[in-house]
């Protein structure tokens, strides 16, 4: 990414005073999450990450060229002009207890060799779709289940890509039965959050139920229908599984 003197100029008086103070977490924070936001190229990742973010985020975006043609497949995304060349970096304090710090991956396929670097600590992952590129979003949730790392999948809606019901994106990507489906505008604040909020919600449950699976007797099957253990419920015993903050709290 290039910059002017005025960039730069900005950038030095923002680092020369120290951090600014709507940059700083709150002194309540208690606990951080890492989440990776992944997908094929240009379904969203940037901009996801982008409109969420309560900082300025950090981008690694260079403007395509030439030397692209005939490597990166632009059908349906024929007007986009630069590429995350490393990673973006955002972050969201969900509540006042309660921080996320968002990872986006590079989307061309030979930036992939970085995944495994940003991937690495991360408790979940949003998996971007387009739902006119469908199979870029395959090799992406191949990564992560062989990575081990819980994901949701959300449908960017752009406006000139077909709809389709829940149940028949499902099937066509192939997903592990209890992956949460959503649809979402990454462009928009409240859309990406309440991804976001689904994904914890999805950990939150994946936790208790592993706990629960632990604690069982051995030989003893769960209960049909029984439910998850509520946020509100008094904490169970310390138990090696650690579930994460459940999200209820947020505002």
């Amino acid at each position: 990414m290039a910059y002017n003197d005025s960039d730069s100029a900005e950038r030095l008086a923002a680092f020369s005073g120290g951090p600014r103070e709507e940059d700083l977490l709150p002194s309540s924070a208690e606990q951080s999450v890492k989440v990776v936001v992944v997908g094929g190229f240009g379904v969203g990742k940037t901009t996801m990450v982008g409109s969420v973010s309560e900082i300025r985020p950090l981008t690694t975006e260079e403007t395509m060229t030439q030397a692209g043609a005939g490597v990166d497949d632009l059908e349906g995304i024929e007007r986009k002009t630069e590429t995350t060349v490393a990673m973006d970096f955002g972050r969201i304090t969900l509540n006042e207890r309660l921080v996320l710090y968002l990872f986006g991956t590079p989307g061309q396929q030979r930036f992939w060799f970085l995944w495994n670097g940003v991937i690495e600590g991360a408790l979940g992952a949003v998996v971007l779709v387009d739902t006119r590129r469908l199979e870029d979003s395959f090799q992406a949730m191949d990564r992560l289940e062989e990575c081990g790392v819980p994901f949701v999948v959300a449908v960017n809606t752009f406006p000139d890509a077909p709809l389709h019901p829940a149940p028949e994106l499902r099937n066509a990507l192939d997903l592990p039965a209890g992956v949460p489906v959503v649809t979402c505008d990454a462009r928009v604040f409240d859309s990406s959050r309440e991804v976001l909020l689904t994904l914890l919600r999805h950990l939150y449950t994946r936790a208790t139920e592993a706990r629960a699976a632990e604690d069982r007797p051995p030989g003893q099957a769960p209960s049909p229908g029984s439910p998850a253990p509520s946020p509100d419920s008094p904490a169970p015993a310390p138990s090696p599984v650690a579930a994460p903050p459940h999200p209820s709290e947020a505002p």
